[in-house]
């Protein structure tokens, strides 16, 4: 099985990627990518690899890992110190095949109620290594790591490490994780890569055009590894899709929607949307950011103009609800807009940051369209990553971190306030009780 996965990787790699990819631009945009990083599995076929956390509604977290062994039972023992657990949970599996290639046991268990700011020690599957996470606090500050594009090269090795040397609450991906592209081998060593840092903090993602896999003839299932793999809390936030869900962290209600899954009026992500935005109360949750990952504002070359039709359906329904900050990938470069609506300057309208800057292996996109626009505030063509610190209700600061090969450097950042605050930016027949 493991000589048929290398064959299946090394064919795909060499063959089927550049015309699967929809992703490639032209070659002269593009900086020399560095190395895939390939990592192999080094334990027992009975113990967990590519554990990765993430929020499953309120006061809950779900455990995903996965087992080669498929007598392993779908366990998740936990609780406040190392090596003693009080609590202990049992959840549900799947596997997936595509073409020649058969996963390995995928292991999904909620645990909880868990209390907020919080180190919880945990063994998966009755077996294995302890790992460790602490919870998100319930009230402010509280700190977002983020980045799209992310792949597994050594530009997102370097990344990684940047980001674990300092410590966040949350990690939000807007797209693009594996770049496994069809060959399947690639989505195992993307979760032993990032387990460090995914085990540790919960990870909420969203789907990119990477993550599609559509093979003509052979495999027609979208999604299908993704959804297997990173089970996000959809059923909990009362969405239909794992390809779109939003979750509460602190005062902040983050929404995650599908760039490639239908968003027109009438489509099942518009119609959750509306009610999703509808039921926030700006008095809790004064804060509102979205992820997606198709930039519906950008000045580079790359994909110029392919999330337009997604903003077209969507943005008033975003401006409505007084949107804060709109993050997006798919351009590996970083950007940041004005607050916009409608192609203009807009007070009222949302920040607009593109960051899928992660490290894949397709490089930078380096072309940015002359003269710049005076709604883009600020963008360079580098990797790195951004953290957004929430600080109260009000205020909260921002940061772009370039990737300088063996450090991090400050290069980008502001204070924001939310919108809830602004009373110009709400009819006047909603008085502040009502926010």
């Amino acid at each position: 099985m493991k000589l048929l996965g290398l064959f299946f990787l090394s064919f795909t790699l060499l063959f089927l990627c550049p015309f699967i990819s929809q992703a490639d631009v032209p070659e002269r945009s593009r900086e020399p990518p560095r190395p895939i990083v390939f990592v192999h599995n080094d334990r027992s076929k009975s113990d967990p690899q590519q554990v990765h956390i993430s929020l499953a509604g309120k006061d809950h977290m779900r455990v995903t890992f996965i087992t080669e062994d498929n007598k392993v039972e779908s366990v998740v023992e936990y609780g406040k110190q190392p090596g003693k657990y009080d609590g202990k949970a049992t959840g549900e599996c799947t596997s997936y095949k595509y073409i020649f290639y058969k996963s390995g046991k995928i292991h999904h268990v909620k645990i909880g109620p868990l209390q907020p700011n919080t180190t919880y020690y945990y063994r998966c599957g009755g077996n294995g290594p302890e790992f460790s996470f602490k919870t998100p606090p319930s009230t402010f500050p509280v700190e977002f790591a983020i980045v799209g594009d992310l792949g597994q090269t050594e530009w997102t090795a370097a990344t990684l490490s940047q980001i674990k040397s300092q410590d966040y609450d949350v990690f939000l991906l807007p797209g693009d994780l594996s770049y496994a592209d069809t060959s399947q081998p690639l989505w195992d060593s993307f979760g032993r890569l990032v387990e460090p840092l995914a085990s540790h903090r919960p990870w909420m993602v969203t789907e990119g055009n990477h993550e599609i896999e559509f093979f003509p003839i052979f495999e027609h299932t979208t999604f299908k590894s993704y959804n297997a793999r990173w089970l996000m809390p959809h059923t909990e936030s009362l969405s239909d899709s794992n390809l779109y869900y939003s979750f509460d962290v602190a005062g902040v209600h983050t929404v995650m929607l599908g760039s490639y899954t239908d968003f027109d009026s009438d489509s099942d992500q518009y119609q959750w949307l509306q009610a999703d935005l509808a039921q926030v109360d700006r008095k809790t949750t004064p804060w509102v950011v979205v992820l997606l990952h198709a930039p519906w504002y950008n000045t580079n070359e790359a994909h110029e103009g392919e999330g337009e039709s997604m903003r077209v359906a969507m943005e008033s329904l975003l401006f409505s609800a007084r949107v804060d900050v709109v993050f997006s990938g798919h351009v590996h470069a970083y950007e940041r807009f004005k607050r916009v609506y409608n192609n203009k300057a807009d007070p009222c309208g949302p920040i607009y940051i593109t960051i899928g800057d992660g490290g894949n292996r397709e490089g930078l996109a380096l072309s940015f369209k002359k003269p710049p626009s005076p709604l883009s505030e600020f963008r360079e063509s580098s990797f790195g990553h951004g953290r957004l610190k929430v600080m109260d209700g009000k205020r909260a600061h921002w940061s772009w971190h370039r990737n300088n090969d063996s450090n991090s450097l400050l290069a980008d950042e502001f204070w924001l306030e939310s919108l809830s605050t602004s009373s110009s930016c709400w009819p006047s027949s909603r008085s502040s009780d009502e926010l």
